[in-house]
């Protein structure tokens, strides 16, 4: 289990760090989820989410899609370049399958990968 920890290197802790990555992101976008990134001068990419009760209502919704997002996050992390990552989560979301968002996230972790390699 070493490899697919999720520890603190890994996250985005504190507001300059989101403010980092929305100043000037590389986007990619689907229906339920947009992911923004920013090349960081670290050598492993690491995750924040933000996830708004305004979009997704209930508690345990938003928690289980953090649950799913930080998974797949740890099984395409070392695949990933070095960026801070932002999820940000849209309407919609509450209402796929755990089998749908991990899915389309896998989508989006190789579109960005793509993007963020092309714009190095």
């Amino acid at each position: 289990m070493g490899e697919n920890q999720f520890s603190r290197e890994l996250r985005l802790l504190t507001p300059s760090h989101f403010t980092y990555v929305f100043d000037d992101a590389i986007p990619a976008v689907s229906p339920s989820f947009t992911i923004l990134a920013r090349h960081n001068s670290l050598d492993n990419p690491r995750l924040g989410i933000t996830l708004s009760k305004k979009r997704i209502r209930k508690a345990h919704d938003r928690n289980r899609i953090k649950r799913l997002i930080r998974e797949s996050f740890r099984h395409r992390r070392q695949a990933l370049p070095c960026v801070d990552i932002i999820v940000v989560g849209k309407s919609g979301a509450d209402r796929m399958s755990n089998g749908e968002i991990y899915a389309q996230l896998e989508k989006l972790w190789r579109k960005l990968s793509k993007r963020c390699n092309a714009s190095s």
